[in-house]
């Protein structure tokens, strides 16, 4: 399979700059991997799909504003700085992607919040990509927090505002797990309401924490998908979340994974007897055609650009063809597309 077969163009109307407010409004596509057919519904009624007994897992990963706008030393350059990942917490150093990348180089300091503190790059590690050392000695997040903006795709033409800091973050988001620069997309659309009424319902809700780094901004460069390279990302699964959802395998109940970033965590922690097993660590685990889950056998995500892994993995997992036929009727439909956009249910 080749990845030309996942282009295709996106109007720029379909792209969403805004979220469906309230969450539960957006749309909601159901694709039916037993028959074929499709419907369109809103997301509150994805409710009725679940069964007693049946487990949602989520990641409870937090996105924290980590766009930040400082001085080059000297030259008082304005340089953007996208905050990655925290390689070693004790010496302060991040990956980081700077623009423009022409004017940062090793050795440079970049001015933050009125000259109050400094990174020094310390190493380039991809043409945008640097490793810096901040000069903070505090919790940085928290003033991360209060200067920087929350990391938007580029393809949402728009500045970031205040209020993004709330929508683009799931309800389940746990503050104790901020380190993500992208919200799980698909779990945008749950409300608090409609996680208590499915626990009413008796359905389990299992959390799981992948932290989405530079990875989901990326495209696939290769035609060959065999030759893709997936971006490392951190993920942790408890001993509870483990036994949660192996009580619904066992009963044989259905396990609705909330996004690409839990399915990928999940395939990753499978023992051989299709059970999941507690498990922390690093995965660059890319799921493309054909693919067996062992686990995930209800896919909810939104809609993803072309050429992506993500919908890669949605293709393996409802087969090329219906996914396909799906996108194509959302062209034509009133979907909106990607991270602030409509979602879509496999089943």
């Amino acid at each position: 399979m080749k990845l030309s077969e996942f282009r295709y163009t996106v109007p720029k109307t379909a792209v969403a700059k805004f979220p469906a407010d309230p969450r539960d409004s957006a749309n909601l596509m159901v694709l039916n991997r037993a028959n074929g057919e499709i419907e369109d519904m809103k997301f509150s009624d994805i409710i009725k799909f679940f069964n007693k007994g049946d487990c949602l897992v989520v990641n409870d990963t937090k996105v924290f504003p980590a766009r930040v706008f400082g001085k080059k030393e000297k030259t008082n350059a304005r340089i953007e700085v996208m905050l990655l990942r925290e390689l070693k917490k004790q010496e302060r150093i991040w990956d980081v992607l700077v623009e423009p990348a022409r004017k940062v180089r090793i050795g440079n300091k970049i001015y933050f919040d009125n000259g109050k503190f400094y990174c020094e790059v310390i190493d380039n590690t991809t043409s945008r990509g640097r490793t810096v050392r901040f000069s903070y000695d505090g919790d940085l997040y928290k003033v991360i927090e209060r200067i920087g903006q929350m990391p938007l795709p580029a393809y949402i033409k728009r500045d970031p505002t205040e209020l993004d800091k709330e929508t683009y973050q799931c309800v389940f988001a746990n503050p104790e797990k901020t380190a993500s620069i992208a919200p799980p997309s698909a779990g945008l659309h749950f409300t608090k309401d409609m996680l208590q009424a499915l626990q009413d319902k008796g359905v389990r809700i299992a959390n799981l924490t992948m932290n989405i780094g530079q990875g989901v901004f990326e495209s696939i460069e290769v035609e060959d998908l065999t030759k893709h390279r997936m971006y490392s990302e951190y993920f942790e699964i408890t001993r509870e979340a483990s036994e949660i959802v192996n009580k619904s395998l066992k009963a044989r109940k259905n396990i609705y994974a909330t996004g690409c970033s839990v399915t990928r965590a999940l395939e990753t922690s499978v023992l051989t007897t299709n059970a999941i097993k507690p498990n922390k660590g690093w995965t660059d685990k890319f799921i493309y055609p054909p693919f067996d889950f062992k686990v995930t056998n209800r896919l909810l995500t939104n809609f993803h650009p072309p050429a992506t892994p993500s919908l890669l993995m949605t293709a393996a997992f409802a087969g090329k063809d219906l996914i396909l036929k799906g996108y194509k009727r959302a062209m034509k439909g009133d979907y909106r597309m990607f991270a602030y956009g409509d979602a879509m249910l496999i089943i």
